[in-house]
Order: structure tokens, then sequence, then C-alpha cells
């Protein structure tokens, strides 16, 4: 569905939201010619106001806004753009435009990272080499790290509790990369037992 740039003084806002986090990363203004080069080069195109043509985010930092779902709201004049960003996203160089930053999301980027290293083989890198052992010693790794958390659970200290329920995340993570699921699969069945 187009957005309506009639309606709109030929400029729609455009809200984007990173792809793996959904935290929003920035705001900008589309006409229909940007709106247009956006989708077919799949990388976000703005109408800059101040400069009055159109601007491709990361034309001169190199910091492009890589498109993969767009739609428009239920009013049909203002469009939220899921996108995969190269860098920092902020002149700041802050990875939103937005001041705050917030763990939500957190580990969708952590299971890209995990995706990352195991892809790119990356010999350093202790996640691929667990990786490499095989699904019996990840599957031994997740059983320790859970007796561990039961153990903490069991006592008084906060920061060790936590430190051991991160570590079982993040071996589940690996786990599930290793079965061929993501987090995402967790999450829907977990939404399926919703009532």
């Amino acid at each position: 569905m187009k957005p309506n740039f009639e309606n709109s003084s030929g400029l729609v806002p455009v809200i984007i939201q990173d792809i793996v986090s959904l935290q929003v990363l920035m705001l900008g203004y589309m006409n229909e010619e940007a709106y247009d080069k956006t989708l077919a080069e799949k990388k976000v195109t703005f109408f800059s106001r101040s400069k009055n043509r159109l601007w491709t985010k990361g034309e001169t930092s190199g910091h492009f806004l890589w498109v993969y779902g767009v739609n428009a709201d239920c009013d049909n004049d203002t469009v939220l753009i899921l996108a995969k960003a190269d860098g920092p996203t902020c002149h700041t160089g802050a990875v939103s435009c937005f001041p705050f930053e917030t763990s939500k999301g957190f580990l969708y980027r952590l299971e890209q990272t995990i995706r990352e290293r195991i892809e790119n083989n990356d010999e350093n890198s202790y996640t691929n080499k667990l990786y490499k052992s095989g699904l019996n010693k990840v599957a031994q790794k997740v059983g320790e790290e859970t007796v561990e958390l039961i153990i903490e659970a069991k006592d008084n200290n906060p920061e060790l509790f936590k430190n051991e329920a991160a570590d079982l995340l993040y071996h589940l993570l690996i786990l599930l990369k290793l079965k061929g699921f993501t987090l995402e699969d967790i999450e829907q069945v977990l939404r399926g037992r919703e009532k």
C-alpha cells in the first residue's frame, strides 16, 4: 500500500526501526520520488527539507540503511521501515537519533553476533569453537549453565545469579543455532500458548 502523498503536502513522515532490536533509529521525510527510490534500491532515501533534494542516508558517512520491510500506518500517511544499519544512524555517532537506549531487543543483536561469528568461521571466537565442537558439547554446556543457575538461585547473591542467567541464555542461543532454530521460533511457541 503506497502512502498518500497528496493529503500531506507531498511529504510523509518515515520512522526507521532496527530490524533486529526494533529500536527506533530515526525519523525522516519522503516524497513520492524518495519512496519509489527506496523501494527500488532497498536503501533508505529521504527528501531533505533543508537541502531541498533527495538524500540517501549514508551517502556521506557510508552508514546506509538497508530496507527489510515497509508498512504504512492505518491512515496511510506515515511510513514505518524496518532496516539494517551499516553503522551508527545518528550524525553524533550514536546508534539512534533518540537519546535513550534500552536492553530490550539486545538478545536479537546477540543472536545475530553469534550467527556472524559462526558463519564467518572466526577462529578466535569462543562461540565458533564451541559450535564446532558439536551437539553433545553444546548441550552439555547448556546443562552445566542450568545447574549453575539453580545453585545461584538458592543463594542470596543477585549479581552471581544474573551472571549465571546470562551465561545460560548465551549458551542456549548457541544451541538454538546448532539445532537450526531462532529466538523468534521460541517466541512463536510461547505466543501460541498465550490464552
